[in-house]
């Protein structure tokens, strides 16, 4: 099985993430690639600030495709 997925390509998350403050379809890149299946995926807020950093399957994202739209949301506020 050949990996999909290299260092820096920017992927959309496939699946809710809530502990980390993240949702389908949140845009990630690429930090480190574990074969045969692993990726570890850095979400960054828009201000530059790293939201997480998370080892995930690869069939937890996808890769951007041209019918994607970028948009901006809201981070919730963690209860404290």
């Amino acid at each position: 099985m050949t990996m999909k997925f290299k260092t820096l390509d920017t992927v959309v998350l496939e699946r809710d993430l809530p502990e980390h403050g993240l949702r389908r379809g949140d845009l990630g890149a690429v930090v480190e690639v574990y074969r045969p299946d692993g990726v570890e995926v850095e979400f960054v807020a828009a201000s530059g600030r790293t939201q997480a950093l998370v080892t995930l399957r690869a069939s937890d994202v996808r890769p951007v495709s041209d019918h994607d739209l970028i948009a901006v949301r809201q981070l919730k506020r963690a209860a404290g």
